[in-house]
């Protein structure tokens, strides 16, 4: 049985009777004085209820889940060790200081192969990635350092089965780095399956499933590039594994394990690992351990955080790691459609996974369904369309709901984030709305529990480096003389006192006219000025067909006549499946002595197969 397209596991859970457009509501009619009251609305057609008193709404279902499968292709080969080629030792001994033996060690091969970069067949050398001793992936470089993955199989990191067991590991940029560290003698060094990037957006999607080859490790040594790009992958390894059991290596003057071994040799190597220093102590800083953003600063200013892709909003609003955001508004003005839309913009732009604690947007199903139809760009008619199929797999990759059917306390919720964070690399939170996730055993008075609560927000995104926004109802609200608009509350008129206002890093008010379909976004609260502009307005048409904000070409204020019409809306799609192969990124690498012997080689000799 289906029930809006989804497979029923148990019809009426709560015993309805069939049919029955109203009901006592389970939620809240057990803790009321008319405890037989039928205060919520039955839907049928959509499996939900609607609880006119307590504002909850109610699964009248329960429904099996799918089962995700991840459909990767393996390599369909046999790994084989051939005599490589003079020209394949030449370069590896001579441009690498990675001799045979390590070479066979680490399962390296020698074959030809198609490049796209080049349009032709290559010498290339293989990486072959391994798990539980099972071919997954290969990565085929060749002399000119172009390369590419096997195309549709599995990221994992490199040389995975080594750390099993082991009580420490090495994790390293480059694959030519793990083979550095075995040319020392040290086997238990993984790599991840892509270099970092400068810009920021660090994506360690395949981390997730394989979290538990680092969970209880005592030390992970991070042995990252020497470079912008290294040390936004190092920022995002400490926030995933822990502070606490991460360990840095200084490779000096170098860039790399490779370049530091053919600069020092192997005994200097091995040597990187003794004289790795952990993670900083939390709550503990002095001038050596900013320094470098401190001469930034004074040299080109601060730079503005993170951006939503708005162009109106990002003029006067923007967030760094370790803040929150309050976002309140009047009813219907669509407080929780702008976050959704900032966090949406965070993806896109940054690659940030969100985590939702929305108990007002359940079933979950609906709210992904928003999403989906924002990135979409309408109502999907197809199921098959290429593009829906892609926008449903970038919101499930994206975005993740926690959900508790007993209540939402803060407690349990940060918590839950925590372990996202860990698992699934979640950097951006929300909690939606603040008085439905309740701190537990809080003062009575408002301003203390607000401060507490505050407080416990405050040190979670400083410990995860990550951002949080919380949508918070005003208590106050008055319409403007001789219109059906609410007036944009103050920052002092939102539920929880004058503390809110005190401790937050930003505060966003929002309205709607609903005359006009237009909504106003108010910068109530900028904390520092690099990040924005108080007191600031944004206007933005609202699209009804996908729920996505028009920016207004016209001052709404100056001309209240003027609307934006459907033929001005953006319907098209944000994520397009043109079904092509997706290059890889070029991970550029020290190289100290030519190769055009290798580059142009050909293969010498049969290969021979090898047990494994």
């Amino acid at each position: 049985m289906e029930v809006n397209g989804f497979t029923v596991e148990e019809y009426n859970v709560h015993k309805i009777k069939e049919g029955a457009k109203t009901s006592i509501c389970p939620k809240c009619s057990e803790s009321r004085k008319k405890k037989t009251d039928k205060c919520m609305s039955v839907f049928w057609d959509t499996g939900l209820g609607q609880c006119n008193h307590c504002g909850e709404s109610v699964q009248l279902h329960t429904f099996k889940k799918k089962d995700v499968i991840k459909n990767y292709v393996k390599p369909q080969k046999k790994v084989v060790l051939s005599p490589y080629s003079g020209s394949f030792i030449k370069y590896m001994l001579d441009a690498r200081r990675i001799k045979e033996s390590t070479l066979k060690r680490f399962r390296i091969t020698e074959q030809s192969e198609y490049m796209p970069q080049v349009k032709g067949e290559r010498n290339c050398i293989c990486f072959n990635y391994f798990l539980n001793n099972e071919l997954i992936n290969v990565k085929y470089r060749d002399g000119q350092k172009n390369f590419k993955l096997f195309k549709g199989a599995e990221k994992i990191f490199y040389n995975i089965d080594q750390i099993r067991t082991e009580k420490e590991c090495i994790i390293v940029e480059g694959e030519f780095d793990a083979l550095s560290y075995g040319e020392a003698g040290i086997n238990n060094v993984v790599s991840v399956p892509n270099g970092f990037s400068a810009q920021g957006n660090i994506n360690l999607d395949y981390l997730d499933d394989y979290y538990d080859y680092f969970e209880n490790k005592e030390k992970i040594y991070l042995a990252v590039d020497n470079d912008e790009a290294g040390v936004n992958g190092q920022k995002e390894l400490i926030r995933r594994l822990g502070a606490e059991k991460c360990y840095l290596v200084n490779f000096e003057d170098c860039k790399d394990a490779n370049e530091y071994l053919i600069k020092y040799g192997v005994a200097k190597l091995r040597e990187t690992l003794k004289d790795a220093k952990p993670v900083p102590l939390e709550n503990i800083e002095t001038l050596r351990d900013f320094e470098d953003e401190l001469d930034d600063f004074f040299i080109n200013g601060c730079p503005k955080g993170y951006e939503s892709g708005i162009r109106d909003l990002d003029e006067m609003y923007s967030i760094e790691d370790g803040q929150y955001c309050v976002v309140t508004g009047t009813p219907q003005s669509g407080k929780s459609e702008v976050v959704d839309a900032i966090c949406l913009g965070y993806s896109l732009k940054y690659g940030f996974k969100t985590a939702y604690c929305s108990p007002e947007n359940k079933p979950n199903k609906f709210h992904a369904a928003k999403l989906i139809k924002k990135v979409f760009g309408n109502t999907p008619k197809d199921i098959q369309n290429k593009n829906y199929i892609a926008a449903k797999e970038f919101v499930n990759n994206n975005f993740t709901y926690i959900q508790y059917e007993d209540g939402y306390d803060l407690d349990s919720v940060l918590k839950k984030f925590g372990e996202l964070v860990k698992r699934k690399g979640i950097k951006v939170f929300v909690i939606d709305p603040f008085n439905k996730v309740k701190l537990k055993g809080a003062s009575g008075n408002i301003n203390e529990y607000t401060n507490e609560y505050l407080n416990l927000i405050d040190v979670f995104c400083k410990k995860y480096s990550c951002i949080v926004y919380l949508v918070m109802h005003p208590v106050k609200m008055s319409k403007e003389e001789g219109k059906d608009t609410y007036m944009m509350p103050t920052a002092y008129n939102i539920k929880g006192g004058g503390e809110v206002f005190d401790m937050s890093y930003h505060i966003l008010g929002i309205v709607k006219d609903k005359e006009r379909g237009l909504v106003r976004v108010h910068t109530l609260k900028v904390k520092f000025q690099h990040l924005g502009e108080p007191d600031k307005d944004a206007w933005f048409g609202w699209n009804f067909l996908n729920g996505r904000y028009n920016e207004v070409n016209y001052d709404p204020i100056e001309d209240e006549s003027t609307r934006i019409m459907p033929e001005e809306w953006n319907n098209k799609p944000w994520i397009i499946d043109e079904n092509a192969p997706i290059e890889e990124p070029k991970k550029d690498v020290f190289e100290s002595a030519t190769a055009s012997d290798f580059e142009n080689s050909v293969f010498e000799g049969q290969p021979q197969e090898v047990t494994f």
